[in-house]
């Protein structure tokens, strides 16, 4: 089976990808296209498919991070195996891959391409609410970005209508900023709430000024055939969930 690739003209002529979970070597409940190493998912099998990313992408390897859900960014100014404790990658330098990794969250991929920068972040709601979105457009001003030139696209990630979260949930967001208050609906049963991950992405890359955002409107959660999701895997009670990559290239 071949893979499967949602791009967006927004971020052409730049080499970008979010890769489905069509197309790879791993069976069960990560049958396909699985590029998660901390999965519990046959190495060989994750190897298989990180290499069929990369083949698509015209490269030998990814680089990539070790996500940990921060608002930390890394600079890559060249090809490296090592992957630092960041969620969010930058780079100016030609022929090389950044990846990150998903399972519900918001893989963003990011391009200037006047200026030649681009980006790729993993923002859960702790990452965005803590600033990895915003600090990934500030790591490419460092390279040379220029903000109002910078396009920035959220990939399939939960939707609000799959998103149900608790009181304790809601008032971290409240706490920060009453404002954010704006991205929950009541939810099925009283202090219960649906939480609108991909909108408080998008208002913070609108914040940081970017000149394009914009969501790919792929809900991980209700499109079992194409993603993985880490909150249908625990709905399901099953034992794993594969991960989604995203990747971008100049």
């Amino acid at each position: 089976m071949t893979l499967e690739i949602i791009t967006h003209d927004r971020l052409a002529p730049v080499m970008h990808g979010f890769f489905t979970r069509k197309g790879g070597a791993s069976s069960g409940v990560f049958a396909g296209l699985n590029c998660g190493g901390g999965s519990s998912d046959q190495m060989e099998c994750v190897t298989i498919n990180r290499s069929r990313v990369a083949d698509a992408m015209g490269v030998d390897a990814l680089v990539g991070v070790h996500q940990v859900h921060s608002a930390d960014v890394a600079t890559i100014t060249e090809f490296t195996t090592e992957k630092p404790e960041a969620d969010a990658i930058v780079t100016a330098t030609p022929g090389i891959a950044i990846s990150i990794l998903t399972a519900d969250c918001q893989p963003v991929l990011f391009a200037d391409t006047e200026n030649g920068v681009i980006g790729a972040a993993h923002a859960g709601w702790k990452g965005a609410l803590s600033g990895v979105l915003d600090r990934t457009v500030d790591a490419m001003l460092e390279l040379g970005a220029k903000r109002d030139s910078i396009t920035a696209i959220i990939g399939p990630s939960i939707s609000q209508r799959a998103y149900e979260v608790g009181q304790e949930f809601f008032d971290k967001f409240a706490d920060e900023d009453p404002e954010y208050t704006r991205f929950f609906v009541n939810g099925t049963k009283d202090g219960k709430y649906m939480f609108d991950l991909p909108a408080f992405g998008l208002m913070r890359l609108r914040d940081a000024g970017v000149g394009h955002a914009e969501w790919t409107r792929h809900c991980t959660y209700s499109d079992p055939e194409r993603f993985y999701s880490f909150r249908r895997t625990t709905h399901n009670q099953e034992a794993d969930y594969g991960r989604l990559i995203s990747v971008i290239r100049l």
